[in-house]
């Protein structure tokens, strides 16, 4: 892809200057963006992740595999959403990110709606990938404008609330998606995660500000800078702290998407008596009982997490920029022990409390790994690395990592003999090993950071 730029501008001249760290607005329509955008995301994250928790409804009345369940869930929404999201974040560098992001949402809402009426595996994956199409155009765009909302030196909060649509939107995912499932069936829980997306896209058309003729009055480095997709890439190039952050985050996602199809698998598997007799206490079926309870212990965990994150980061990269490493690898570095503990322990109720110890840390990189993406590049450039970042963190993590441990999961149960049961607990327990991979990719960050952060 080649463009034309309007004027040759170096890269770390931009970034220097005034409005790319300027506040376009007031701190209130700030605020309001910020919640708009966070509402935006959860939906977003919502009608990703609610088939989660419809995997195994979903496997049991269409018969799937579980190579199958990890497909639909991974690769066929990650390759459509990691690839198109680069075109449209070359689109967000130029035109109007608000009516983009709204179109966004108007498409995959769409799609998750008519989730509802696939009959066979064919027909519910095409409709994951217009999912994946429709929500190609939200991150990338909305990264660039937080950027621009806020001052740098409160990127990596802003964002890592951004973030907090992953766990929030899972919450929702899981707990309105099993009880609706439990009450009407499977199909009514994608309709009824899909429908709050018109809302949000009328919202966004309507509400959200462009801010770039704003601060373009601030400086005309704004309006005379441009940069190609290969111009970007190749500055990107030089950059190992860039490739780094995104193979470690790309692990940690590989990680986290593998296993959100089949936690609940596991649990109404290994421990289904258990799990009964406690959906029971609560008036519950054993998918709505595990939706509530995954939902809530999960997604309130993972919130907390991803606020941390931001804060933390930013505290302490005040005084040393490695902090944007540091507090994501050692997470990475905790987490595979305290989870291989959680799916080994006889007891569900156990289980779904160490796991919460797991999600108290599981989100702690959102924040520092995408404002890194937003500072290491100058303030021209940043829809179009955002989009790059994503592209490999998706294509990676949730494209391979629900197919990898759902075929992992099948070797163990049929190929090892374990049966159903052992073989998606051995799967889960196997696959998180690649948490240290991770950790040392992140740390190894540590060398470089300090000396490539431009914005």
């Amino acid at each position: 892809m080649t463009e034309t730029t309007a004027q040759s501008v170096d890269p770390a001249t931009a970034a220097a200057a005034p409005a790319a760290s300027a506040q376009p607005f007031s701190a209130s329509y700030t605020r309001y963006a910020m919640f708009l955008l966070l509402g935006i995301y959860i939906v977003n994250f919502l009608d990703r992740a609610v088939v989660n928790i419809l995997a195994e409804p979903i496997k049991n009345d269409l018969h799937l595999a579980d190579w199958q369940l990890g497909l639909m869930s991974g690769l066929a929404f990650a390759i459509f959403y990691t690839v198109l999201g680069i075109p449209i974040a070359r689109m967000a560098e130029r035109k109007n990110r608000p009516i983009i992001i709204g179109t966004a949402v108007a498409a995959w809402s769409g799609f998750t709606v008519l989730s509802g009426s696939a009959q066979n595996f064919i027909q519910l994956v095409l409709c994951r990938i217009g999912v994946g199409v429709g929500e190609a155009g939200c991150t990338p765009p909305a990264h660039s404008l937080i950027a621009d909302y806020v001052p740098k030196e409160k990127r990596a909060s802003a964002l890592a609330f951004y973030s907090m649509g992953t766990p929030l939107g899972g919450l929702l995912g899981l707990v309105m998606g099993g009880l609706v499932a439990d009450a009407f069936g499977w199909r009514w829980a994608f309709v009824v995660a899909g429908a709050p997306g018109v809302l949000f896209a009328l919202l966004a058309w309507f509400t959200l500000k462009e801010p770039r003729k704003v601060m373009a009055q601030h400086s005309a480095a704004i309006q005379a800078t441009q940069a190609s997709f290969g111009e970007t890439l190749k500055y990107l190039g030089k950059k190992k702290t860039f490739w780094l952050i995104a193979l470690g985050a790309a692990i940690k996602a590989f990680i986290g998407y593998g296993h959100a199809p089949f936690t609940a698998s596991f649990f109404l598997r290994v421990h289904g008596d258990e799990v009964a007799s406690l959906a029971s206490a609560f008036d519950l079926k054993s998918v709505g009982f595990l939706g509530l309870a995954l939902g809530l212990m999960g997604g309130t965990a993972g919130t907390i997490s991803a606020w941390l994150g931001g804060q933390i980061a930013d505290r302490y990269a005040k005084t040393d920029l490695r902090g944007y490493v540091s507090v994501p690898a050692i997470a990475s570095l905790l987490a595979v022990p305290i989870y291989v503990i959680a799916v080994s322990v006889p007891s569900a109720t156990a289980a779904l409390w160490i796991l919460v110890i797991n999600g108290l840390i599981g989100s702690l990189w959102y924040g520092p790994v995408y404002a890194i993406g937003q500072s290491i590049v100058p303030p021209h450039m940043r829809a179009t690395t955002a989009a790059i970042l994503l592209f490999i963190i998706n294509l990676i993590g949730l494209g391979l990592g629900p197919l990898a441990v759902g075929i992992l999961s099948d070797i163990m149960s049929n190929v090892v003999g374990l049966g159903p049961a052992q073989g998606v607990r051995w799967a889960l327990m196997l696959s998180t090993g690649f948490g240290l991979v991770a950790f040392a990719l992140l740390w190894a960050a540590r060398r470089t950071i300090r000396e490539e952060m431009v914005s």
